[in-house]
């Protein structure tokens, strides 16, 4: 099991505690320091089910400096899978990334229902 977060985040934080409370076993990866690639992404990105906005962190400065609130409309998913592997921190923290599902943000009730299976 993959979890991408950014340490310093809190909401990355509360995931972490959670899933070393609930002795769930992880492997860490700082999603600055080490990116997702397009590949990984895309990857992610269908089998999560989820839409690709989801994978955004419309709440960063990294998005709202591109004005991509705007931008990502106009966008093909190759254009977006390109440009979410540019930069970390333009991506949803944290992740949980196992070979069954992939989960985007910090619901301990939905995380708990996925891990439970």
């Amino acid at each position: 099991m993959l979890f991408l977060q950014y340490p310093t985040c809190s909401t990355c934080q509360k995931a972490r505690k959670w899933l070393d409370e609930h002795d769930v076993s992880y492997e860490a990866r700082h999603i600055k320091e080490e990116n997702p690639t397009k590949e990984e992404l895309r990857s992610w990105y269908t089998r999560s089910g989820l839409p690709l906005k989801r994978f955004f962190n419309t709440s960063g400065l990294a998005y709202k400096s591109m004005g991509l609130k705007d931008k990502l409309s106009g966008m093909s998913e190759e254009e977006q899978l390109a440009l979410l592997a540019t930069d970390g921190m333009l991506v949803k923290r944290p992740l949980l990334v196992t070979d069954d599902f992939v989960l985007v943000g910090f619901k301990p009730a939905e995380w708990e229902q996925a891990l439970r299976k």
